[in-house]
């Protein structure tokens, strides 16, 4: 790769990230921002990435993440050391947490992958309070970026189209869940490794930046590579390895520009889902009442308090099912686990506590959370198994 050809790789996808930052209202100046860095390819990227951003004043503080899951032996050691090079090569404050993913996989019934998520963004949670509060930053002002690409999201979009998703699942990713955020979602895998290789480019020639700074010099791991893979990744057995290298390139073989299409597509898809989201925000404020420690339920729209539950008013009967949907799956979301994964069929037993006339009085269904549906003629109740319980003997 010629210099001039490396200058403009590493402005252009500079740029298309920052674009994404900017235009998504992902950070800004004074963000403080956690990286989470596997060492990989995607986010070894991000890190270079974000430390120019970081220089030229887009971005706050920030400090790196890496995550050691101990699934891989000496491999895993040796993510970690290549993840130190690069904080220390960028001069940005490192969080290294070692996890037995394993051992957390076989305690808590989860499968590696779920266990492993979870424990990396609890991680997460806790670095960016430390970040926080060294910068003496609100924590809800601080974000997590991650290092997903448009490859993640359309792998996303085919192993939903395999197995089944609920509403708004063709979206994809968000740009934005809480206090994530995922910059690179417009970039390509194979974008982000030219970018890598620009900048080594760029690097070993000790060449001024496009922007304003020189680049500091580029990390290898002990054996020359300008990233660490995840040999797992090729295992397809696993889902989205299959999908990986079974499906996604014969797609591409069909439409070479398969990742911006479908990035517009889900994006399209994203817009719609967010009008519906909204509607059923609003809704939620009128036609839900949270209800008390002595299983009383308020107000619509005050005492918010899932804790002990909700009421759906019976009006509620009348909505259009998309919509109806939506409210449950928002209340669902509340009453369990901020990261939990709501079941299809968990909000369609609510759903199904209406029909056209209003609430089946008499329905009753146990769903996912260990929640409890009922219905009468006064609304659908959903509250946690204990508290119906309660009520049923007239304790509440």
């Amino acid at each position: 790769m010629d210099v001039d050809q490396a200058k403009k790789i590493t402005l252009d996808t500079t740029k298309k990230v920052l674009k994404t930052i900017q235009e998504r209202h992902l950070a800004d100046a004074t963000t403080p921002v956690i990286l989470m860095v596997s060492g990989g390819s995607d986010s070894t990227a991000l890190s270079y990435i974000a430390h120019d951003l970081y220089k030229e004043g887009n971005l706050g503080p920030l400090a790196m993440l890496h995550v050691n899951h101990q699934l891989r032996g000496g491999e895993s050691d040796d993510d970690a050391q290549f993840v130190q090079k690069l904080a220390d090569a960028l001069s940005i404050p490192l969080f290294m947490v070692k996890v037995n993913v394993a051992r957390v996989a076989k305690q808590t019934g989860q499968n590696l992958e779920a266990a492993g998520r979870g424990e990396r963004y609890a991680s997460a949670h806790d670095a960016l309070k430390s970040l926080c509060t060294h910068t003496n930053t609100d924590l809800s002002l601080g974000r997590v970026f991650t290092a997903h690409t448009a490859d993640d999201r359309v792998e996303n979009f085919y192993m939903r189209s395999i197995v089944g998703t609920g509403p708004g699942g063709f979206r994809s990713m968000r740009y934005e869940k809480g206090e994530v955020r995922r910059p690179l979602l417009d970039c390509g895998r194979d974008e982000l490794r030219d970018y890598l290789r620009a900048r080594a480019t760029l690097s070993d020639e000790g060449i001024e930046s496009p922007t304003t700074h020189k680049i500091p010099a580029i990390v290898r791991d002990e054996t020359g590579n300008l990233w660490r893979e995840d040999v797992t990744n090729e295992d397809t057995d696993r889902f989205r390895a299959f999908v990986r290298h079974n499906i996604v390139p014969v797609a591409k073989s069909r439409n070479p520009h398969l990742l911006d299409v479908l990035t517009r597509t889900m994006n399209l898809i994203a817009d719609e889902d967010d009008m519906l989201e909204s509607s059923a925000a609003r809704l939620i404020e009128i036609r839900v009442a949270w209800v008390d420690e002595e299983g009383t339920p308020g107000r619509p729209g005050f005492d918010r308090n899932c804790g002990h539950g909700c009421v759906i008013d019976p009006k509620m009967a009348r909505c259009k099912r998309p919509v109806l949907r939506r409210v449950v799956l928002q209340l669902l979301h509340q009453m369990t686990q901020a990261d939990a994964r709501i079941d299809t069929s968990s909000v369609q037993a609510v759903v199904d506590a209406f029909d056209e006339r209003g609430p089946k009085s008499g329905y009753t269904a146990n769903i996912q959370g260990n929640l409890a549906i009922s219905a009468n003629k006064r609304g659908v109740r959903i509250e946690p198994m204990e508290d119906y319980r309660a009520r049923r003997k007239g304790i509440k």
